[in-house]
């Protein structure tokens, strides 16, 4: 059994920033595809595993805990499979079980916390309220594609421009330096989302620099958007 069952959606962007940071360690794991828009997420057997009726959700196998040697309770506990159903959260548990392989925070406390805040700049302030959940909301108010079209685009923009204005002066080859952080598994699905929308990314020349770097990486381009097993084959091989 891999040591981890990563439940995705093959557009979806939190899926595709654990898709990254597993491939970028490279680390062992299955992809259980849950088709968004088919509702296959609000099903009870998915609402069993994750409440939040949502993607990714991530599987942890053979991962005890540091206590787990300390007590009876806790070992018996830990044999269960544990489960993370945020991605943020994910990223960070990925990264605490598995530091050094790549590492994906900064040793120094004040590049880490950049890193962070850019992480939940895409992840707090960007991806949900441009996900497919409102959108559908967004519709049901009576708004119409072109007006849900727009919604996208604009929140993106503003989202990227506040990235772009923040990673100024913490980017080098990526976003912090010049190592791979969880900001950049958090912007490159980011970027791939407002490509699809029709964003106007020319404001926006250190993210066009980095996501250049990005792409180019094994890992990335293995995450990608239209590589995934559930990727429609109408969509296979496009650029993402």
């Amino acid at each position: 059994m891999p040591d981890f069952t990563l439940y995705s959606y093959f557009r979806s962007s939190c899926s595709a920033r654990l898709r990254i940071a597993l491939n970028l360690k490279n680390l062992n794991y299955d992809l259980v595809p849950v088709n968004l828009l088919k509702g296959e997420q609000l099903s009870e057997s998915h609402r069993a595993l994750n409440p939040s009726a949502s993607v990714p959700l991530l599987v942890c196998h053979n991962t005890p805990s540091a206590s787990s040697s300390s007590s009876s309770s806790s070992s018996s506990s830990d044999s269960h499979p544990f489960k993370i159903t945020q991605s943020v959260a994910a990223l960070e548990y990925l990264e605490e079980a598995h530091p050094s392989t790549p590492a994906l925070l900064p040793s120094d406390p004040r590049a880490r916390a950049t890193a962070r805040s850019l992480a939940l700049t895409v992840a707090c302030d960007i991806q949900p309220v441009t996900n497919l959940r409102v959108a559908r909301r967004v519709r049901h108010l009576g708004a119409g594609d072109a007006q849900v079209d727009e919604w996208m685009r604009g929140l993106m923009a503003e989202g990227l421009a506040a990235y772009e204005t923040l990673v100024a002066s913490s980017a080098g080859t990526y976003s912090v330096g010049d190592d791979v952080s969880i900001a950049d598994c958090c912007l490159a699905p980011a970027v791939w989302n407002a490509r699809r929308y029709g964003v106007d990314l020319s404001p926006f020349p250190v993210i066009h620099r980095i996501m250049a770097q990005l792409e180019e990486l094994p890992a990335v381009k293995k995450a990608g958007y239209f590589v995934q097993p559930d990727t429609p084959e109408s969509l296979r091989g496009k650029a993402d």
